[in-house]
């Protein structure tokens, strides 16, 4: 089959691999009709190489349908059209029974102190071959796959797999009060769609963003948007619109590529230039993030408000202001996505015809399989206006 692969920093080609093969009875083997390259996949692109092995074959926002499954998978069988969970998990160790899919004990990869299995991610998250792919193995099956119906173009589920999910736990872990606000930095689909939700649930929802096109697609959703290009100070700027207080809560869904961090830039770039050998521990041990949003979020946030954290980091030693987090009484929250714990409540809002969320209004670019290589190289650069890039195998 065909599969984009990982071959070296901002180096991804579509090859020739095996075809996939149940190896599990717990496994399903699904064909996979739309896969989105997710900003995380960039950070692989660019920054996490030294965790990856050449012909890796990336991804983990898939959709399809079934072809095969193990003899233990009985909640999906082949023909069923399914979307695929990015986490692993069993669904009923200790951690899944609390809903802590993210942590499941089961695919948990304990000999790199992580957490669940992960498509297509590093070998911190199990190596586990990922979903940009004509076909894809589908560990942990009897729990993970998420039935779809018929009908509705991909588009309306396939965010399930990790956008939509991601987004809700952010907004939920923001704990925004009943009318209250929040501001969101960073204007990617992550953050489109958590502005979104945010506002759905009532809140007054500011989107932080440096990208024209990003500004002006959040805009078209009613939320209120800041050009940090124009403004000097971003959290002076919010405190001015919130009576002198900042928001309620604040929301981090950039993560640690994040522009104005020019020692966390550097920190990355001269890590890039070393042997992977030297480069993987210096980054898990002693890595240091760029950290721009994250700061504003601590400044621009309300004292006792709550900052929530979906944008990844990978830093070790990244400093952090424990006097203005303590002296603030911020919570802070974080970590990947529970997505099964949060799909009842997502599910019935794309089934609606009036697409409450826009989801049919998010991707900008859908491409053939074959022009994975362009793909990743427009959303790096963010060129062509590209927010969100579906690929689809079978075109």
């Amino acid at each position: 089959m065909k599969a984009v692969t990982w071959q070296g920093k901002r180096d991804v080609r579509v090859e020739q691999v095996d075809d996939p093969r149940i190896e599990q009875p717990t496994d399903a083997i699904v064909r996979i009709t739309s896969t989105a390259i997710c900003g995380s996949d960039l950070h692989l692109y660019e920054v996490l190489g030294p965790f990856m092995s050449p012909g890796d074959v990336l991804g983990h926002e898939p959709m399809g349908v079934v072809e095969e499954v193990g003899a233990q998978v009985t909640h999906v069988k082949p023909g069923d059209r399914v979307v695929v969970p990015f986490n692993i998990s069993c669904g009923h160790c200790w951690m899944c029974d609390r809903q802590l899919f993210a942590q499941c004990e089961t695919t948990q990869n304990r000999d790199q102190d992580k957490g669940a299995s992960l498509f297509g991610y590093t070998r911190l998250y199990g190596q586990v071959p990922g979903g940009q792919a004509e076909f894809l193995r589908v560990p942990q099956a009897h729990f993970g796959p998420i039935k779809v119906p018929e009908g509705p173009p991909d588009e309306r589920f396939l965010f399930l797999s990790d956008v939509l999910p991601t987004s809700w736990q952010a907004v939920e872990y923001a704990a925004i009060p009943d009318g209250g606000s929040v501001t969101v930095f960073g204007l990617g689909p992550i953050g489109q769609m958590t502005a979104r939700i945010a506002a759905h649930h009532g809140a007054r929802v500011i989107g932080v963003d440096r990208v024209p096109e990003r500004l002006a697609l959040a805009e078209r959703h009613g939320i209120e948007i800041l050009d940090r290009r124009e403004v000097d100070d971003v959290s002076e700027w919010i405190r001015e619109t919130t009576d002198g207080r900042g928001t309620d809560s604040a929301i981090d869904a950039v993560g640690m590529e994040a522009h104005g961090a020019p020692f966390g830039e550097l920190a990355q770039k001269a890590a890039g230039l070393l042997p992977d050998a030297v480069a993987a521990p210096l980054i898990e041990k002693a890595g240091i993030d760029r950290m721009g949003v994250l700061y504003d979020c601590f400044d621009s946030v309300r004292r006792g408000g709550t900052v929530s954290i979906s944008g990844v980091y990978g830093g070790m030693m990244d400093p952090i202001p424990m006097m203005q987090l303590f002296d603030k009484g911020l919570q802070v929250r974080m970590g990947q996505a529970h997505v099964r714990r949060w799909v009842d409540d997502i599910v019935p809002l794309l089934l609606d015809d009036s697409d409450p969320l826009g989801v049919e209004d998010l991707t900008t670019h859908r491409l053939p399989l074959d022009e994975a290589p362009a793909a990743y190289e427009m959303f790096q650069r963010k060129d062509d206006g590209a927010i969100k890039v579906i690929l689809e195998p079978g075109r």
